[in-house]
């Protein structure tokens, strides 16, 4: 089953080449035909000449990104975008979520709905759509949940897993937490499940992890694809029976979003580090499962900074009690193992019920998929997608600051000239503050 990837804005076409880059470098000859295969029958289709072109439509409101992105794509040798498989204009949004949403996005919605329609017809089978934005700017945002929207009405059958990057909290954009605040309400209602990276994030990841000293763009967006291609790629899950899994999008959904008010994921991935000291480094999986199951109760993004008495093995080998409400607490969880002795690897540390909110039993709030095939060089990886409260504080920040802005009116007049009224920015106040209240009380 093939995924059609929505790439919007500057952010999402970045990401969204990087992505595709990993994807395919992963896919590689010596990875076994089957599992080579479904990787690639998931994001590409083969061309005449025997190449690869990606299962994507690129949309931006200025055609620079775009050319760039196709560009570095087609110099790649490996793959390629589709020569019509992009729009652009030449004026952008003004990183106003209402212009985006309101103007652009119905204006030139001929144009991007039968961008995808073609892309759409040229799949065996549909599995969903993966649009990936960011929620600061105006494009992403603002033509982001327009395109999702009509995605959800135009095919209401298939699953969209919107995949969102989340601003620096020093700030981008002077109006990027209204846009935000607007662009997670929305796509609330429309997507299956939200997939968030926070820039800040990765950012400490790309210098604490990966030793970068001048970090770029490139650097984040690459931690992004890097930790997105342990998700998307081809695994064995307990039903699949040694086949790969069909549907990934839907398998995702199902496994961690199965109550439409929690449906904010977040992804954190081990080993990361520098590509040169890789081939010189050794790894276990209790080791490397002791690193994630610490990260994911201390609600730490990275392996720097992690309080080591929460959670450790006991001298008998199974995992100390921990006691509810002192931790990051999970509605579900997905693990995902990959590489050499994967069916050896003990997760039973990630089964303990107080991990999880009283009202879902383990057995079905934790879900593990494998694969015996190593990922993008690393011998062994764990990548661990979470529905929890991981995002609660980032989420409540942002509508703090948002609410603080709007209560003194600062620039809601650019909004509401655009079509968006006050009562639209109480509606999606209200609806995050559901969330937030919501992922609070999973204690």
């Amino acid at each position: 089953m093939s995924v059609v990837t929505v790439q919007l804005g500057q952010c999402g076409n970045q990401v969204g080449q990087q992505l595709f880059d990993v994807i395919c470098g992963d896919a590689r000859e010596g990875q076994g035909r089957t599992y080579r295969a479904s990787s690639r029958d998931r994001f590409f289709r083969p061309t005449a000449q025997g190449g690869l072109e990606a299962r994507a439509v690129l949309i931006d409101m200025e055609p620079k990104v775009i050319n760039q992105s196709m560009s570095r794509a087609a110099r790649s040798g490996r793959w390629r975008y589709g020569e019509a498989s992009h729009f652009s204009q030449k004026q952008g949004s003004g990183n106003n979520w209402a212009n985006g949403y309101h103007v652009l996005g119905p204006r030139h919605r001929e144009q991007v709905e039968e961008l995808v329609r073609r892309e759409v017809e040229r799949c065996d089978v549909l599995a969903g759509f993966l649009p990936m934005m960011s929620v600061a700017g105006g494009t992403g945002s603002g033509v982001g949940t327009f395109v999702t929207q009509c995605l959800r009405d135009i095919y209401p059958s298939s699953f969209v897993l919107n995949h969102l990057t989340w601003p620096y909290e020093t700030g981008e954009v002077i109006v990027q937490n209204y846009n935000s605040v607007l662009t997670l309400a929305h796509l609330y209602q429309l997507s299956d499940a939200v997939l968030v990276h926070e820039n800040d994030v990765v950012h400490r990841i790309c210098g604490q992890l990966l030793n970068i000293k001048q970090i770029s763009f490139g650097d984040v967006n690459g931690v992004i694809a890097h930790q997105l291609g342990g998700v998307l790629q081809p695994a064995l899950t307990p039903d699949s029976h040694g086949v790969h899994s069909a549907n990934p999008l839907g398998e995702l959904v199902s496994a961690l979003a199965c109550h439409p008010e929690y449906k904010l994921l977040s992804v954190s991935t081990v080993p990361q580090m520098p590509a040169s000291s890789i081939a010189f480094s050794t790894f276990s999986w209790p080791a490397l499962l002791k690193h994630l199951r610490q990260m994911l109760i201390s609600n730490s993004k990275m392996e720097g900074g992690i309080d080591w008495q929460v959670g450790l093995p006991a001298s008998s080998g199974r995992v100390r009690s921990l006691t509810r409400g002192t931790f990051n607490t999970s509605l579900a969880n997905l693990l995902i193992l990959r590489g050499k002795d994967v069916y050896s690897a003990e997760t039973g540390g990630f089964e303990e019920p107080a991990v999880y909110t009283p009202w879902l039993p383990p057995e079905e709030a934790f879900s593990l998929w494998k694969s015996p095939v190593p990922f993008n060089k690393y011998e062994k990886s764990a990548t661990l997608v979470t529905n929890s409260q991981a995002l609660l504080r980032p989420l409540d920040d942002m509508v703090r600051k948002a609410w603080n802005m709007f209560a003194s009116r600062a620039y809601v007049h650019q909004y509401i000239k655009f079509g968006i009224s006050e009562d639209d920015f109480l509606d999606s106040f209200t609806s995050l503050e559901q969330i937030i209240s919501s992922y609070s009380q999973l204690q």
